[in-house]
Parts: structure tokens; sequence; C-alpha cells
């Protein structure tokens, strides 16, 4: 039995968005729970879908004794601010320099934290853990699918784990393999590593792991494990919406030799550039989607419309109101548009009661220079708390607590505000205000593929939309200025000059 210290800290940063994570921001539960501290790890995160409990699970199953730290979370958006940073990562680190006897260290991290003060968030925090555990420690370092790995971060990692499902539903399969992996190093001493990088980036639409190539990519990722002395292979397809120097697609493998690991990075990555040219999709103009959607949205099942570009879950402010425009425009029944997160909007839908209506220029107010605001009459639906259970895959097992809710109609629209920002990824945040989403023509949902765990089977079609936002499809649009030279910003695309 060892003594294994566990934490997280969690932040994917879009260095584009308008609007900063704060230390507010990881001590609010919202989609994910609040900061937590202590023995009250093993109580809050029982059952979710997240790394950290299948960590616990699996780790406690092979008897080693687990040393909870904190963990916390904050809703993807720019830089987390130095304050933030220097709070969080000093208390867990603080706390690990009180353990009198430790064996190894899991952390649950994202893997595209960005700050004020750091380009690297996640080697900078595993670097100062380094000078107070020294070299020859266990850690392993659980990621998210949309990681951008560092060389700083394999460099102080003993092992990184990537999640491989994109929706995100093997978050808590990922956190057991990273323990079962931490039991080898425990039981066995450390393992070679192998780092690959690919030389463009991909949207997030077409990270996808519901489809090719990213599907394939990933049946051969874990295919790897277990030939040759490979221990554990994974693949991060990176954040494109953050501007840093390592930001992309990346291999890293471990095994019992160098060769090993370095035969099997090369083969990856080597299927990772014979894909390039098969990242493509059709991505539709706010318009000629609500018009599609209601020409053929006509067979029992609504047509999903992805509000791409203004998804919270990659730094969108979920605020923007330009597909709501749309749908009322060119006057959409049944519709429904979700999440648009304006608690002032939702605090005066709950003043104002039922049934009753209010005059308002909605959406638009977290900054964002590109957005406009949208002015209505607007009938309240329905009023909610707020605090419900998830039902879907990806939120699996969590309590949401998203504060006041409301359902707003107008002409043949129905809008979902929240107070607190999160995409919609999960029926429940719908239903929780009486809306059955099967019984809808069209859904329009700012999510650009997480929903597809909950959504996916109830839809004719989806289609993904570039309406107004913070998080664009098309990565050349962004105005980089520190990611590395010579990197294709699309898939076949030109590569940036500096």
């Amino acid at each position: 039995m060892a003594r294994i210290a566990i934490g997280g800290f969690q932040h994917e940063t879009n260095t584009f968005a308008p609007v900063k994570a704060g230390f507010a921001d990881f001590e609010m539960a919202d989609g994910w729970p609040g900061l937590t501290r202590g023995d009250a790890l093993f109580d809050v995160f029982a059952g979710i879908n997240l790394p950290l409990p299948g960590f616990i699970d699996q780790a406690k199953a092979m008897g080693h004794e687990l040393l909870p730290l904190l963990w916390c979370s904050a809703s993807p958006s720019a830089h987390v601010t130095e304050d933030a940073f220097e709070r969080v990562a000093g208390e867990l680190l603080e706390r690990v320099g009180r353990l009198e006897r430790l064996d190894a260290i899991y952390l649950d991290l994202h893997g595209a934290m960005v700050t004020e003060h750091q380009e690297d968030g996640e080697g900078e925090l595993l670097e100062r853990l380094r000078r107070i555990v020294g070299d020859a420690m266990p850690i392993v370092v659980s990621l998210d699918l949309h990681a951008n790995l560092t060389e700083r971060m394999v460099r102080h990692a003993s092992a990184l784990v990537v999640c491989r499902t994109y929706p995100h539903v093997d978050l808590a399969e990922t956190g057991a393999r990273s323990a079962e992996l931490t039991d080898r190093l425990l039981r066995h001493g450390p393992l070679a590593k192998a780092m690959r990088r690919a030389d463009f980036l991909v949207p997030l639409p077409w990270q996808c792991t519901l489809i090719d190539p990213a599907r394939a990519l990933y049946q051969a990722v874990a295919a790897s494990e277990g030939r040759d002395g490979v221990a554990s292979a994974s693949f991060a397809f990176g954040f494109p919406p953050a501007d840093i120097h390592e930001c992309g697609p990346v291999m890293v493998t471990y095994a019992e030799n160098q060769r090993s690991a370095d035969h099997a990075a090369d083969a990856l990555i080597g299927a990772l550039n014979d894909a390039e040219r098969d990242f493509a999709g059709r991505i539709w103009s706010k318009d000629e989607a609500v018009a599609y959607a209601m020409a053929t949205g006509e067979t029992g099942r609504p047509v999903i419309l992805a509000d791409t570009q203004d998804n919270p879950g990659a730094g969108g402010n979920s605020d923007s109101v330009d597909l709501l425009e749309a749908l009322l425009r060119l006057d959409a029944e049944k519709a429904v548009f979700a999440n648009l997160f304006d608690p002032e909007t939702a605090r005066i839908a709950h003043e104002v009661g039922l049934d009753n209506s209010f005059e308002r220029a909605i959406g638009a107010w977290c900054g964002s220079p590109d957005l406009e605001k949208l002015t209505g009459r607007f009938r309240v639906l329905a009023l909610g708390d707020g605090s419900f259970k998830a039902t879907g895959p990806f939120y699996r097992g969590n309590h949401m607590q998203l504060g006041p809710m409301a359902l707003l109609g107008i002409g043949g629209v129905q809008i979902v505000v929240t107070s607190r920002k999160q995409q919609a990824a999960d029926q429940a945040m719908l239903r929780h205000l009486g809306v059955e989403p099967s019984a809808q023509k069209i859904l329009a949902l700012k999510s650009s593929v997480h929903f597809r765990a909950d959504f996916q089977d109830l839809a004719s079609e989806i289609l993904v939309v570039a309406a107004a936002g913070d998080n664009p499809v098309d990565n050349a649009a962004l105005p980089y200025r520190n990611l590395r030279r010579g990197v294709r910003l699309m898939p076949l695309g030109s590569a940036f000059a500096g």
C-alpha cells in the first residue's frame, strides 16, 4: 500500500475571450463542484464523470491510501488571473509540503491553462511541485483531450494520461487508467517517454471522436498499449484558441525502453499526419442553417444547430444572440435557444413572474466588441432555481448549480436563460424548465461537440453553425501573436508566419 496525494486544478483558457477567471470563479460551483478541500473530495465527487473520482475508486480498490489536497475548476474563459493561480497553486503546494510521508502524487488537470503571468499554467505548477518532492517521486497527471501538451509538462510529470473521447464521456475512466499507471510506476519504477508534435491545428468540431478521422486515431492510440513494452499512449488534440507557443496536437508515449517509446510515438504521429486532409466538414451560416432546419425539420426529430462560436465550453461567454436573431427574423417555430448566460435577465424574469412579459435588450453583456444585443418583449414561460441532477453521459452524476433560470418566449422561439455559464450539453437543462427536447423542431445549442453525448440520438440532423462569438471555427480568423512559426492554422491551410 502506497500513500498517494490527490488533487486537481482545471481551466481551459481561450486567450482571445474578453472575461478572465478570478479566484471566485474557482470557488463557485456550476456544472462541476466548486473549490473543495481535504476529505470532502471523497464525498462531493462520488459517482461524477470526472478523472478524480475515477482515480479514487481504482486506487482504493488497489489498496492505496489517498491523501486529499484540493480540487477546483472554473468555466473556460480568458486567462486565469495571477491572483487566482497563485492562491490555488500556493495552497495546493503548501498542502503537499505538509505531508510527512508520501509515495506518489496524482493531479487532475486540464492541460490548457494560460495565466496572466504564465503561458503554461500546468507546466509551471508541475515544475514547482518537483522542487518540493524531488525528481524520483512518481507524479501522474490526467489531462483533457484538448490539452496543449508542453515539453515542460512532459519533463516534470512521470506520466500524462489524456482522455480519449470527445464528448468526454470517459473522464472517470481516464482517472482509473491514471491510477493503474501510478501503481505500475510504484511497483516497477520510471518509464521511458517520447513526445511528438504535429504542425497543424484542428478546429474543435472536427476533434469529435464519434466520427473519423478522430475515432480511428484514438482506436490506434489505445491499440498501441501493451505492444512492444508500451505501457501508456496518449493523444491530445490541443485547444486552438490558445495563443501560446506550444499550441496544437501532440502524441506522448511511455514504455519500458526508449526505443519502444520512440517507435510508438513515431507511428502515431505518422497516422495523425496522414489524416490531416480528412479533418473537414461543412460550416453553415446562421441564415442558411435556420432556413434549412425550418424546411426539413418535419420528421418528428429536431434539427440541432450547434452554436459553436459562442460555446462556453471553449471560452465563449454564452451571451451571443446572433443565432437567436436569425431564428426570430426568419420566423422559426418550435425552436429552443439554449443556454443564454444573462443573470440580469434571469433576475428580471423572476421578479416579473410567470405568464407576465417584459421588454428588454438581452445578451451581449460580457464585453465582446463584435456582439449586439437583441431587444424584444419576452414572456416568462417557466422559472427554475438552476439546481438539478444531470442525466446525460457527459455531466453524469453531477448536481448542476446554474443559479436562477428562466424560460422566455418570443415569437416561435423559447429561450433558456441561466445565471451561471454552462454549455447546453445535458437534456436536464431544458427539462428543468419544462421543455422536452425531443418535441422541438429546432434546438439551437451553445456547444461544439459535448452536446452530442446526450442530444445526438434525438436529432434528425446536426448542423455546425458559425454565428457571432469568441471561439471562431476558422482558426485563421484568430489574431495569433505567440504561436510558433510554421504551424498550419487549419488542416492543409496556410502556415502562421509570426
